[in-house]
């Protein structure tokens, strides 16, 4: 019991001297002293760099939106324009250099503020060398799990840049074929020919045949009777085209003259004449209706017939097949007086009471 209350007693707190406490005042004092300019040093140069991130972040995205808005103000300037035609128009345009301002204020972020964030880290006196390989395992596992979205967001990246097709382009992606109706960095969106919409993944495209790019060609197959004069068919077509080429709006769809190539085709009763035209990039098929409607008309004024089509003549004017091919040959059985039927012997008819088959 002794033993337990000197425990205690040892236990409890004892007073502290004013010796002791003045000594550890000092100590801690000394220690501030010692250090308070490493802290004040360290917490200037944190904040100098965050401010200079953040200018320097801001400046360098307002630059890239004040790039964006001029390339969108001279895109709507020859909007509507011949110049303008040649070029693309201006939904695609503004499409396109908003994408690519969206990527550049994201790189222009990512690496200013990853860099100011590892130099403060090692202003903390912090070892980054664990840290970035703890980095580089985790980019390389999302990396694998999000394989998909790296290759579509890099090739949507790649397309805007090379402006491979745009808004209003008519294109053949190979998955799906329509018109462009938004470009995205990750989803390319086509209006289909009976109006539906497909969702394109850019990861998924391998090739684009873009139809709206520099020009297009309408070509029409006209055919008549082979007795016909040529000379003056072709003189009617070329007549037509020069008629068509100086109307509104065909003159500005027009390229260049509507040129007969000469013969396509060349049949027994009838000869197919092509004629074929340079028209603005996606009027190709609205210039070859005109085309037809006027050429069409100028021959029946001129009593030129425009014949069917060469498989429906054909199937007129085939052959029939030898009835007699379809019948079998005759049988040398048929006829009881040939030696075949003679030296067949019948079967003879059982006796009177006597049943087939049974002992």
């Amino acid at each position: 019991m002794f033993r337990s209350a000197v425990l205690a007693t040892d236990a409890t707190p004892r007073p502290v001297s004013l010796d002791e406490a003045q000594r550890t005042a000092n100590d801690a004092a000394g220690w501030v002293e010692q250090n308070w300019s490493v802290w004040l040093t360290n917490g200037l140069r944190i904040v100098l760099i965050i401010v200079i991130a953040v200018a320097m972040r801001s400046l360098i995205r307002r630059g890239i939106t004040k790039l964006i808005a001029r390339m969108n103000r001279t895109a709507q300037a020859v909007d509507g324009t011949a110049l303008g035609s040649l070029l693309v128009n201006a939904e695609r345009r503004r499409q396109r250099s908003e994408a690519i301002g969206s990527v550049l204020r994201s790189v222009a972020s990512f690496l200013i503020m990853g860099t100011a964030a590892l130099t403060v880290l090692s202003v903390l006196k912090i070892n980054l060398a664990p840290l970035l390989a703890s980095a580089g395992v985790a980019g390389v596992a999302i990396g694998f799990g999000a394989r998909n979205l790296v290759t579509d967001f890099l090739s949507g990246v790649f397309m805007i840049l090379e402006d491979q097709y745009g808004v209003g382009d008519e294109v053949d992606a190979g998955v799906a074929k329509g018109t462009v109706i938004e470009v995205g960095l990750r989803v390319t969106k086509l209006r289909g020919a009976d109006g539906e919409i497909w969702y394109v993944r850019n990861g998924e495209v391998k090739r684009i045949g873009n139809l709206s790019q520099g020009w297009a060609t309408a070509g029409v197959d006209v055919q008549v009777r082979s007795d016909e004069d040529l000379d003056r068919v072709r003189a009617v077509i070329e007549r037509t085209g020069e008629e068509m080429q100086k109307a509104e709006p065909w003159t500005e769809r027009l390229w260049e003259p509507v040129e007969v190539l000469g013969l396509n085709a060349v049949y027994l009763d009838s000869v197919v004449v092509r004629v074929s035209a340079k028209t603005v990039p996606g009027k190709a098929l609205s210039v070859e209706r005109e085309l037809r409607w006027r050429i069409k008309r100028a021959l029946d004024a001129e009593g030129i017939p425009v014949v069917g089509q060469p498989h429906e003549q054909e199937l007129r004017t085939a052959t029939a097949a030898d009835p007699a091919a379809t019948v079998a040959a005759p049988s040398a059985l048929a006829s009881p007086t040939s030696p075949q039927s003679l030296a067949t012997a019948p079967i003879p008819p059982a006796p009177p009471g006597v049943t087939l088959g049974k002992p």
